[in-house]
């Protein structure tokens, strides 16, 4: 049986639960939130919106009972509301960093021996406190990362150049927030490196592109979710399934003492492979700025 926990069932984790159940990744999945009515009506929502589906899948409601033989916990707590007129990730730190001081001792307590993919921002600095706090192994404890920024890459080169974006190779490394950046010199369109195709302008505009991708969602709806939820259903289906996904995830780099997005091999046993990209100078210097700032957020915690 595939068995997934989702803690916090705000707009991201709800659409992440309905995602995992559409595509028909889980058996059984557990929901946990702090509003018991938000809770009790995702819940009854789910159960109504897969009623249509062959696949039924087991809605439990919140039991730390339950996290002993759960496979994956999706941690998504958090508040999106932090980010009004603030658009700063070390203010919305201040509130999950406690969220995840009052998980972690549960999800210890329960028995818990499977992987924790982080959702909850700031995703990198979140993810290493998780690990730091329940003791899981850092193989087993890593964050959705720079994932949905790589999508949203690949969403501005495609829209740019006209061409699908399965067509398109490579990656946005580096912190999930403002010092992440694109690795130009390793993205390919049908194998051909972009470089040889789009001038330092064309490349700049486009990372500009990325960057606000999540901005023109959130200033018009309030919050992102889609976007976030396919990453984070995909990342977990290859967990469950052993696919061995390669995707920049937010895992330990040993070197850099810190969790970072980077392109990492996901199966049942957490992070099995990780793969360092050959950067330009101007890269790498882009690379060392970012560890610095995922550096200087832990340490205010």
């Amino acid at each position: 049986m595939r068995k997934v926990a989702i803690i916090g069932v705000g707009h991201v984790g709800s659409t992440t639960a309905y995602t995992l159940i559409s595509k028909n990744i889980v058996d059984e999945l557990v929901l946990f939130d702090s509003n018991e009515n938000i809770l009790k009506a995702e819940l009854n929502d789910l159960m109504d919106g897969q009623m249509e589906q062959n696949h039924q899948v087991r809605l439990i409601g919140a039991d730390l009972a339950e996290l002993k033989d759960t496979d994956v916990i999706i941690f998504s707590a958090g508040d999106i509301s932090i980010f009004e007129g603030n658009p700063d990730r070390f203010a919305e730190l201040n509130l999950t960093k406690t969220i995840v001081e009052e998980w972690a001792p549960k999800i210890k307590a329960s028995g818990f021996d499977g992987i924790i993919l982080n959702i909850t921002n700031p995703c990198d600095v979140i993810t290493q406190y998780l690990q730091e706090l329940t003791g899981i192994p850092r193989e087993r404890v890593f964050g959705t990362g720079t994932s949905l920024d790589t999508g949203r890459m690949k969403h501005a080169v495609s829209r740019n150049l006209n061409v699908h974006p399965s067509a398109i190779d490579g990656y946005v490394i580096g912190e999930h927030g403002e010092s992440q950046f694109v690795a130009w010199s390793s993205v390919r369109i049908g194998g051909v490196p972009i470089t040889e195709t789009l001038s330092e302008e064309n490349l700049t505009a486009l990372d500009a592109a990325a960057r606000d991708g999540g901005w023109v969602t959130f200033r018009g709806k309030g919050y992102t979710s889609y976007g976030i939820a396919i990453q984070a259903a995909r990342i977990a289906e290859a967990i469950l399934n052993n696919n061995h996904l390669v995707v920049p995830v937010s895992h330990f780099h040993s070197v850099e003492g810190c969790y970072a997005g980077s392109p990492a091999k996901v199966s049942q046993q957490g992070i099995t492979g990780r793969f360092t990209l050959t950067l330009s100078d101007a890269e790498q210097e882009k690379w060392q700025h970012t560890i610095q700032t995922i550096h200087s957020m832990h340490a205010t915690i």
